[in-house]
This record gives structure tokens, sequence and C-alpha cells, in this order.
């Protein structure tokens, strides 16, 4: 009875804990809703608080019919894809865990279509939202989960992984943010800039976002939720490091938190001086974007990282992002939240960051140790060898190789349909008007999209 009482109370602290990590994480949507509502145009922020409220709805129906069992299924149910039987898989154990488990990765779903949302926002066509974030969260998002956090998955970090290691993304850097950073890429790219965004010479044309107070309420909002995100990727609080019976998960969650926040702080305080210096003045929506990316980098390694190696990965974070937003506008791309740069580039620096500083000592508590009388490789930079580097180069790859596969063609699909973007009548004027029957704000000029039309077409005729 001692013994059964004994995992009855693991069983009840693990699902708690998992709980509020999936509550966490949840809160990010909302941090999404914010941070995007105050980087968008007056005009088009009910559009965007809409879509970030339809990426929850619409991927919890479909990552519940499909996605859940793409992520972690095996395949040996009679039917799979529908219903409860996601919750008898060979990943997870048949008992009350099982919900708390889905909830969680659920949240995390979600959180994909939210980042591909930013970079198509202000010039997409509500339909399309529905179409390209049921897909991405039922399909595309879960293959790659399950290539990298199923034990079956040919990526997994498990004993006899690839090059003898497997890749190491903890949380997400590659699975979650490189996966909605190339997803937004191909929409953005494929959609083309937002009317007026680049002049008749190409040269970029400010359109800044109408809430700094937004953003940063935002940005907050998801700093809270990555202590969710990262930290609550030890699902089990309650568990026992290899040769280290008197510890657990917790000795390393604490660790996990503060290489979250030193990436992130990092970044910012980087970015803040660095736009400083190239702009001439201090730009708080700069910094949080900054913040952002830091958090993005230290994803895949927050739990195998030491402090100081944080502060690198941040620092480094923060010129990936500088440098991409510089290339975007040489290249005439237009992604309003800077989604593709932050999430993509980021997350793609995030995975080659892990594969250079990862300890031995904590990949092993957190992964175990391996292959009985076989080192696992570790961080090239720690004197651990090529293997657990070469594995994150090849999930690089294969992220980008595989959404671009599947969000490619359908955003091209969608365009070849005219289903894709609105018209630039409906632009001008904004998609609060045009698609949700008026303004968010009612102090909102809503002669606004006529002038700024009119100066638009007298632009182009010169």
């Amino acid at each position: 009875m001692e013994v059964s009482w004994e995992m009855s109370v693991t069983d009840s602290i693990n699902t708690i804990y998992l709980l509020f990590s999936a509550y966490l994480v949840f809160v990010m949507q909302l941090g999404f809703a914010m941070l995007c509502a105050g980087s968008v145009r007056a005009k088009n922020a009910t559009n965007i608080m809409l879509t970030n409220v339809v990426d929850a709805v619409v991927g919890s129906l479909s990552y519940y019919l499909f996605g859940f069992a793409f992520a972690f299924g095996d395949g040996t149910n009679s039917n799979p894809f529908i219903g409860t039987q996601f919750f008898a898989l060979k990943d997870i154990p048949t008992s009350s865990y099982d919900y708390t488990f889905f909830l969680y990765q659920w949240a995390f779903a979600i959180a994909v279509a939210g980042i591909t949302s930013g970079s198509i926002a202000e010039r997409t066509q509500f339909t399309s939202y529905l179409v390209f974030s049921f897909f991405l969260s039922g399909f595309v998002y879960p293959i790659v989960a399950h290539w990298v956090w199923s034990s079956s998955g040919w990526l997994n970090h498990g004993s006899s992984g690839l090059f003898g290691s497997g890749a190491i993304d903890f949380a997400g850097s590659g699975v979650v943010h490189l996966v909605g950073g190339i997803a937004g890429l191909w929409g953005s790219f494929i959609e083309g800039p937002r009317v007026g965004r680049f002049d008749a010479f190409g040269k970029p044309v400010a359109m800044r976002g109408h809430s700094a107070a937004l953003v940063v309420l935002g940005t907050f909002l998801l700093w809270f939720g990555w202590f969710g995100f990262n930290p609550g990727s030890f699902d089990k609080i309650l568990v026992s490091y290899p040769n280290a019976t008197d510890q657990g998960n917790w000795t390393a969650i604490g660790r996990t938190a503060v290489t979250t926040a030193l990436s992130g702080s990092t970044a910012g305080i980087v970015t803040l001086f660095s736009r400083r210096l190239l702009v001439g003045h201090w730009n708080a929506l700069d910094v949080c974007n900054g913040v952002l990316g830091g958090f993005v980098a230290i994803t895949s390694g927050c739990s195998v990282v030491e402090p100081w190696a944080a502060i690198i990965c941040g620092f480094i974070a923060a010129w990936v992002l500088i440098g991409l937003n510089i290339l975007a506008l040489k290249l005439n791309f237009d992604d309003p939240l800077e989604a593709t740069q932050l999430h993509g580039g980021c997350g793609a620096w995030g995975l080659i960051f892990t594969g250079l500083f990862a300890k031995e000592e904590f990949v092993i508590q957190a992964y175990g140790p391996g292959v009985s009388g076989v080192a696992r490789p570790y961080g090239l930079f720690l004197s651990g060898g090529w293997g657990l580097l070469g594995a994150q180069v090849v999930e690089l790859l294969a992220i980008v190789g595989w959404v671009s596969v599947t969000m490619g063609p359908l955003f091209y699909t969608l365009h070849k349909l005219r289903i894709l973007r609105i018209s630039v009548d409906d632009e001008i004027a904004g998609l609060d008007i045009s698609s949700h029957g008026g303004y968010a704000y009612t102090t909102h000029q809503e002669d606004t999209g006529p002038r700024f039309y009119s100066e638009y077409v007298r632009i182009q005729n010169e």
C-alpha cells in the first residue's frame, strides 16, 4: 500500500506541474494577441486579434482530430485519428495523465500557427487563415514533433539516435519556432509586401504599429508564458536522474528558467543599444523583439547549457535578428511582425548553439546516459565531438525542407485560387472595415484609408 500511495502522489504532482505549465503556455496566446495588435496599424487591430483566437479554436480541433496522433502515435490503433483513441498511444501511459500531456502539447501546436499569422498580417483574407491554421496545426507541425519528441522519431535524442546522439531541441527552437517562421516566410513571400511598404524605387516606407503599450504588454505576457514553455518541458517533475537517486528534475527546472531569462535579457539589451547606434534613437518595439529573439534561441538548449552560455546565445541572437531585418529590407521582404526573422532566424541559431554549448552532465540529466559504455555526444565547444552538432544541422535542414514542400504549395494554391490576399482597395481601407464590419477604435479616422490610397496612387504615378 505504501508503494501504491507514493506512486499516486508522484503522478498527482507530475500532473499538477504539467497542467500548470500548459496554462502558462496558453497565456502566451494572449501575449501573441497583444503583441500582434500593437504591431499592426489601428485599422487592422480587430483582424489580427481575431486570427489569434482562430489559431486557438481551429488548432484545438485539428490537433485533437489529427495532430496528436501524427505526433505521438505508432499507427497500431484501429482508428488512430479520431476521438479519444488518441489517448492509447505508444508514447503515453493510459491514465488521466494522457489528457494532461495532450493539453500541454496542444498549447505548443497553436503557438506555431500564431507565429505564421504575424508574417502575413494586414493583407490576408480571413478564409485563408482558417485553412492554413488547420493544416499547420493538424499535419505539418505534428510530423516535425514526431521526428524530434516521439520515442520512435528518427531525430529523437535516444540512446541510438542520429550520429549516436539525435537532436536536442528541448522545448522547440526548431520544432515550434523554426516551423512557424519558415511557414511565415512562404506565406509572406507569395503574398508580397503590403501596399505602400516600399516606394517606387524600392526604398522601405515606415509602417509603425499603432500601440507601443500593447507590444510591451504582449512581450511581458510572452516572457511569463515562456517559464511554462521551457521549464515546463520537464513534463515530469518527480523523476530521478541517472546515478543520482537523491535528485530529480526539480534540480534542473530552476536552471532552465534562469538560462531562459538570461538569454532574452541579453538579446534585449544588445538590441536596444545596437538599434540606438543604427537609427539614432531608443525604440521600445525593437528591444521587445530582441528579448523574444533571445527566448526563441535558448528554447532548444535551455536545459543543457550553463547560464554563462545562455548569455552568449542571447548576444548572438540579437545580431541574427538585426542582420536578417536589414537583409529583409534590402530584398523588399515584408513581414509586419518580423516573425520570419525572429522565429525562423533565431530558432535556427538556437539549434546550432545547442550543438556547440550543450554540457555533458546536463545532457545526461535531461536525456539519460545513452548506450552503456558509449559516450553520449555533447557540445562541440566543450569537447563533445561533432555528433550532436551534426544532428542539430540535420534537424534544421529537415524542418526547412518539410515546411517548404508543404506550406509553400499550400500558400501558392490559395494564391492561385484568389483567396489568399485581399484586394488593394480593401487593404487600403483596412481589414477591420472591409472584413469585420468596423474599426477596433471609435476614434479611428475612417477617411484614413481613402486618403492613404490617393497618396499611394500619386507616388506610383510619379
